[in-house]
């Protein structure tokens, strides 16, 4: 079995590397922090491995996960090429918005360098562990480094999607999208709802069957032939009545509308032109 050393004692690593050494796929060997507490208490969650601190004596692995922060993974890189023989060994790093390039030091000194990203939350680590099957995760890097890393991952039940590295930031930003910025629109109906007079928890069921039977219809259909509302139709007269009351009330709520606006009249030309 092939060893593993986890480096960064944080959710993803801790999920990971538990993930991993139940379904026998690397021996976990050192779990390495910055500090002991936080090392023990991801050897802990894990269920394997030794703590170890960042900077002390690590020993050679066969694998190491890198789940440090992304201002971290090049210096992590570059600690581990001046610590241990690197030739022939695997590193990846867990980096979403990061391609595996970032640890070209460690690829200098002889390893095969990839990038493995889970996409999803890992708010609630426990929840993650149990409910892992089905994760999708990106997936890029040398073809040696992704010959162990995809069995790993098919082991653990995850689902590779291979991506384009050079792509590495817009992909990330997918996620944004498909995420925080969602958030972030519901908020604007929230508060326009209650801007009129509605009260916020009656603002948030107004606006929940919209918003779910939108993303429903989107993901069922595809985006274009999930679009309603006054853009679709051509109406852009009232566009410009509800980007104008909008901005009075409240100014930067009225930029972000007149900001979607572009896009959402090129979704709907889609929409006319019978494209998904």
């Amino acid at each position: 079995m092939l060893k593993l050393s986890v480096v960064g004692g944080g959710q993803v690593g801790r999920v990971l590397g538990r993930l991993f050494s139940r379904a026998g796929v690397f021996a976990v060997q050192d779990v390495v922090a910055r500090s002991m507490d936080s090392a023990v208490q991801a050897q802990a969650f894990i269920g394997a491995g030794t703590p170890a601190v960042a900077g002390g004596a690590l020993r050679r692995a066969d694998v190491y996960m890198l789940t440090v922060s992304d201002d971290q993974i090049v210096p992590a890189g570059e600690a581990l090429a001046a610590a241990v023989p690197l030739q022939g060994a695997v590193i990846f790093h867990c980096s979403g918005a990061l391609a595996s390039d970032k640890l070209a030091a460690a690829r200098a000194a002889g390893a095969h360098v990839a990038s493995l990203h889970p996409i999803r939350s890992f708010a609630d680590t426990e929840a993650v562990a149990a409910g892992f099957a089905g994760t999708f995760c990106g997936v890029e890097g040398d073809q040696q480094a992704l010959d162990v890393l995809l069995p790993a991952l098919a082991a653990i039940g995850g689902r590779a999607v291979q991506i384009d590295p050079s792509a590495k930031t817009v992909y990330h930003a997918a996620a944004v999208f498909a995420s925080n910025y969602l958030v972030t629109v519901i908020d604007a109906a929230l508060r326009a709802y209650q801007a009129a007079g509605v009260p916020e928890a009656v603002a948030r069921e107004l606006a929940r069957p919209l918003a779910l039977e939108s993303m429903e219809n989107a993901f069922r259909l595809g985006a274009a032939p999930a679009l309603t509302g006054p853009v679709a139709r051509g109406d852009m007269a009232t566009v410009q009545r509800q980007h104008g009351a909008v901005a009075k009330w409240d100014e930067a709520t009225g930029k972000l509308y007149e900001a979607l606006v572009p896009p959402t009249v090129a979704l709907a030309a889609r929409k006319r032109a019978g494209l998904p």
